[in-house]
C-alpha cells in the first residue's frame, strides 16, 4: 500500500479492527482535497475479507467539505463479500450518476436503483454477515444492519428516528455470465453514516407562504454536484423549491409558484452576474403569472438561495421559458423584504424584574455595555403598582403585554400605552391552585397561547386575538406528556412545546392547523408532532431564533448543560453558544431578526438576567429577576 494511503479500517479513528483479514483483491477509495486552485490526490486501499463473519464497516474519517470520494470498480473474481464491501463503500462517492456503485450491480438492479429517492442514515457504520438462504444455500445472501439515525425522503425531508430502530437489509448475490458476483436487490436509495451524510450534505432553508409570512422548510442537498442530476447546489436547492414543501409543513403552507413550474429544460447550474443578481430560467408553466404573484415567486427564491449562499445575493430575475432571456420579473433584497412579511424588528427586550414588575430593555450587540437600565413597561402595569406578575408576552408590535399573575393562576392582557384600570382576566386556572399556567406566548396571527398544567384542566389552549374566549387545542401525538413551556414560531405555523414525561422533559415542533373553511374545522388543532432536539437528554429551555431554528439549553446523556441552536428538524447542532456550561439557564430569550441580531438572553437561577454580548461571556443585566423575552 503506498505510504499516503488511508485504510478504510482507520476512517472512523480507531486502530485496525481484529475482525479484518488482508486477504483476496484489493479496493481503495479516491478522495481529492482542493486548496486553492490546486488538487492534491490521495489514494487509499482497503483491506476486504472473503469470509462471513460479522464486520463494521467504518466511516469515513470526520466531516470535511473538501473531501470527495469516488469509488472503484470491481475487481476481476472479486469476492461476494468484497462485492458487498466495495458497494457499500461506492455509495459514499461522488461518481456522476453513481456509476461505480452500479458496476457492483446486476444490469437489471443498476437500471432499475434510484439512489435519489431516499437516504437512510445510520450513528455509525453498517455491519454485514452472510447468511444462507433456504431455498438456495449456494446463492450467497448478506444481511446489512446498522442503527438508524434518521430519513431523508423524496423531498430531501429530514425525518428523526424516534424508536432506537435498527436499519436491516438483505443484498442477494448472483453471478453473470461471467461467472463475476453482483447484487440482484440493492437497498432502496443510499444507506449512509452520520458522518458520511454530514459530509456529502448540507442543509438549507426552502421558503414558503403561510398567508402573508415566508415560512422556512428545512431540507438537504448535496454540498457538490448531484450525481444523478449533475445539478450544482444552488440548482438542486432551487428545483427543490420548484417540486414543493416537505409532506410535514405541506398542509399548512403554499407555493406561488403554478403547479408544473420547473427549470428551463437542461438547466444545471444557475450563476450570478457582477451585480450579485441570480438569473433562473423557467418553463412555460409561469410564462403567463401577474406581476404580484411573480414577485411572491422571486421572493420565495431570493430568501432560499440566500440562506445557501449567506449575503451574497442581491437581487434574483425571473426568466420566460422562450429562450431569450426575456424577464418575468425581479426582485431586490429590499422589494423583497416587504413581501417577506416578517414581524418588525423588536425596540426591547422585556423580562420580569426582583420586585415581580414586567420591565423593559435595550442592549446593543455593538457594545459589551448595557444601553439602558430596566424600566417599567408603560400602560395599566406601571400604574397598577400593587399587581404583580410572574412572566410574560408581548405582541410582535409590542403594543400589548400577556401576563400571568404572580400566583401562576390568572392570565391577563394590557395594553403597553396609556393607563386605566386592570382589565379581568382572559383565562383562569380551574381549582385555586397556584403556578399551573406556563408563560404565555403571542404568534404571528395575533393569537395568545399558553399551557395549564393542573390536571383539572391540563393541556394547551389559545385565546383568539388574545381578546377571546379561550379554546381548548388537540396536541396530536402529546400521548399523555405535559406540557411545562412553549413557544409560538413568528411565522405562526409551528409551536415548540417542552413535553414532561416521567423525570424526562423533551423538546418537540408541532404543526399549528387552522380553520379553512372545508368541512367541521372550527378549532385550531396541533398535529405530528416531532422531535426537536433528539440528542439532548433533558431540556430545561428554548427559544425561536432566525431561519427558523431553535436556541436550545440542555444536557446530551451524561454530558454537561449547553446552549445550542437546533435545526427545527431535530437533524443537527448549528452552532453553540460559549460559556454556557456553568450557566444553569431556566429561560432564554433570542431574537428572530437575523438582519439586525439581537443578543441573546437568558435567566440563570445563580445569576440572575444574564445576556451575551459578541466575542465575549455572559454578563449580568440584573441580579434578580426572571422570565425573559423578546416580543413574540
Amino acid at each position: 500500500m503506498p505510504m499516503d494511503a488511508e485504510p478504510a479500517s482507520r476512517r472512523a479513528g480507531g486502530a485496525r479492527s481484529p475482525r479484518v483479514r488482508a486477504r483476496g483483491p484489493r479496493l481503495r477509495t479516491v478522495r481529492a482535497y482542493a486548496f486553492g486552485a490546486a488538487g492534491l490526490l490521495l489514494a487509499g486501499c482497503a483491506s476486504m475479507p472473503d469470509h462471513g463473519e460479522i464486520r463494521p464497516l467504518g466511516a469515513s474519517q470526520g466531516v470535511d467539505s473538501q473531501v470527495r470520494v469516488f469509488g472503484v470498480p470491481p475487481a476481476d473474481k472479486a469476492s461476494a463479500a468484497e462485492i458487498v464491501d466495495g458497494f457499500l463503500e461506492a455509495m459514499t462517492s461522488d461518481d456522476p450518476q453513481l456509476e461505480t456503485a452500479r458496476k457492483y450491480l446486476t444490469e437489471e438492479a443498476a437500471k432499475s436503483w434510484k439512489p435519489g429517492s431516499a437516504v437512510t442514515v445510520l450513528s455509525a457504520g453498517l455491519d454485514r454477515a452472510q447468511v444462507r438462504g433456504e431455498k438456495d444455500p449456494e446463492r450467497p445472501r448478506w444481511k446489512v444492519t446498522g442503527k438508524k439515525l434518521a430519513t431523508v425522503d423524496e423531498r430531501s425531508a429530514y425525518q428523526p428516528e424516534t424508536s432506537g430502530g435498527q436499519y436491516e437489509e438483505y443484498l442477494q448475490l448472483v453471478q453473470n455470465e461471467e461467472k463475476q458476483w453482483r447484487i440482484s436487490t440493492p437497498p432502496t436509495g443510499l444507506v449512509l453514516s452520520e458522518s458520511d451524510f454530514q459530509r456529502i450534505y448540507m442543509p438549507v432553508n426552502k421558503y414558503y407562504f403561510a398567508g402573508g409570512t415566508l415560512v422556512a422548510d428545512p431540507v438537504y442537498v448535496r454540498q457538490r454536484t448531484d450525481p444523478d442530476s449533475r445539478m450544482d447546489p444552488t440548482t438542486q436547492t432551487v428545483q427543490s423549491l420548484l417540486a414543493g414543501p416537505s409532506r410535514w409543513l405541506g398542509p399548512v403552507v403554499e407555493s406561488s409558484f403554478p403547479t408544473g413550474t420547473e427549470l428551463r429544460e437542461g438547466t444545471k447550474s444557475l450563476s450570478y452576474d457582477g451585480q450579485n443578481t441570480l438569473r433562473v430560467p423557467l418553463n412555460e408553466k409561469a410564462d403567463n403569472v401577474a406581476q404580484p404573484q411573480c414577485k411572491k415567486m422571486a421572493t420565495q427564491l431570493l430568501y432560499t438561495v440566500k440562506d445557501l449562499t449567506g449575503s451574497r445575493l442581491d437581487q434574483v430575475e425571473l426568466l420566460r421559458s422562450d429562450g431569450k432571456s426575456s424577464s418575468l420579473c425581479s426582485v431586490t433584497e429590499v422589494s423583497a423584504a416587504a413581501i417577506a412579511g416578517r414581524p418588525k424588528i423588536p425596540d426591547y427586550q422585556y423580562f420580569v424584574n426582583d420586585e415581580k414588575r414586567l420591565v423593559r430593555m435595550k442592549l446593543d450587540t455593538s457594545s459589551q455595555d448595557q444601553q439602558s437600565r430596566p424600566e417599567l413597561v408603560p400602560g395599566p402595569l406601571a400604574a397598577n403598582a400593587p399587581f404583580k406578575v410572574s412572566s410574560a408576552a408581548v405582541t410582535y408590535d409590542e403594543r400589548r403585554a400577556a401576563v400571568v399573575s404572580e400566583d401562576g393562576h390568572s392570565l391577563y392582557v394590557l395594553p403597553l400605552v396609556g393607563g386605566g384600570a386592570m382589565p379581568p382576566p382572559v383565562y383562569v386556572g380551574k381549582g385555586g391552585k397556584t403556578d399551573t399556567l406556563t408563560p404565555p406566548s403571542w404568534d404571528a396571527a395575533g393569537d395568545l397561547w399558553i399551557a395549564d398544567r393542573d390536571p383539572q384542566r391540563l393541556g394547551l389552549w389559545r385565546v383568539p386575538a388574545g381578546a377571546g374566549t379561550a379554546e381548548k387545542v388537540q396536541v396530536a401525538g402529546l400521548d399523555g406528556g405535559r406540557i411545562t413551556s412553549l413557544k409560538a414560531s413568528p411565522d405562526g405555523v409551528r409551536i415548540a412545546l417542552l413535553v414532561e414525561r416521567g423525570s424526562r422533559t423533551n423538546l418537540y415542533v408541532g404543526r399549528i392547523e387552522r380553520p379553512d373553511g372545508k368541512g367541521d374545522s372550527s378549532a385550531v388543532s396541533v398535529r405530528e408532532l416531532r422531535p426537536a432536539a433528539p440528542q439532548m437528554a433533558e431540556v430545561t429551555a428554548m427559544s425561536w431564533a432566525p431561519r427558523g431554528r431553535l436556541l436550545v439549553v440542555g444536557r446530551e446523556s451524561g454530558g454537561v448543560q449547553q446552549a445550542r441552536y437546533m435545526l427545527a428538524d431535530g437533524s443537527m447542532v448549528a452552532a453553540s453558544l460559549p460559556g454556557a456550561a456553568g450557566l444553569s439557564a431556566v429561560a432564554v430569550a433570542a431574537s428572530e431578526d437575523e438582519a439586525k441580531p439581537k443578543p441573546v438572553v437568558a435567566y440563570s437561577k445563580e445569576d440572575g438576567i444574564v445576556w451575551l454580548p459578541p466575542g465575549a461571556q455572559w454578563r449580568t443585566v440584573a441580579a434578580g429577576g426572571q422570565a425573559p423575552v423578546y416580543p413574540g
